[in-house]
């Protein structure tokens, strides 16, 4: 059994057209993610998980041989890899981009009282918010100033600061920041 050394290497499509697939689906999947599902999961964006998913699926295909050569799998993998660097790179230099391919923070709670319209945006329960404010020490939504869902799908809460009449020395928010 030999090894066809330059079977392994060569191209069996052409660059430019393996380039043009994986910018089409890169494009259209981006779309699809920041149309449809705009909520980003834990500290891992959707991009991250979009790159992720379409580069092992590339990478798969060019050690498991669906493409002809390793070629044809670095090619695909490294237009991937260059659409999600560039936005990246574009996001950090201009804001308006950054507001096209970031999804916006939005407020959950204000002054204790859920936002209800908000929540239904995210597709996000009461159960699954009183959850996540547990996780910061709150049981009551009496105690919270503002929560909001982050771009990243992290929910940040601002608690109410406490009577410094009951609670001497404690400070509040601004305290802290002294």
């Amino acid at each position: 059994m030999s090894i066809d050394w330059y079977e392994m290497f060569a191209f069996s499509l052409n660059p430019l057209e393996l380039m043009i697939r994986g910018t089409a689906i890169y494009w259209f999947l981006l779309f699809v993610f920041r149309t449809f599902l705009q909520r980003d999961m834990g500290a891992v964006g959707v991009a991250d998980v979009l790159v992720l998913v379409l580069v092992a699926d590339a990478a798969q295909n060019a050690m498991a041989g669906e493409y002809r050569s390793i070629g044809d799998g670095i090619v695909l993998v490294s237009t991937i890899l260059g659409w999600n660097v560039l936005f990246d790179y574009l996001a950090f230099r201009s804001p308006r981009l950054r507001k096209l391919l970031q999804p916006p923070v939005l407020r959950l709670v204000h002054e204790g009282r859920l936002l209800p319209r908000n929540l239904r945006r995210e597709y996000l329960t009461v159960d699954e918010l009183m959850a996540k404010l547990r996780e910061h020490g709150i049981t009551d939504l009496a105690d919270v100033h503002a929560a909001f869902m982050e771009s990243d799908g992290n929910i940040t809460v601002i608690k109410k600061e406490q009577d410094t009449e009951t609670a001497p020395g404690s400070g509040g928010y601004r305290d802290r920041m002294r």
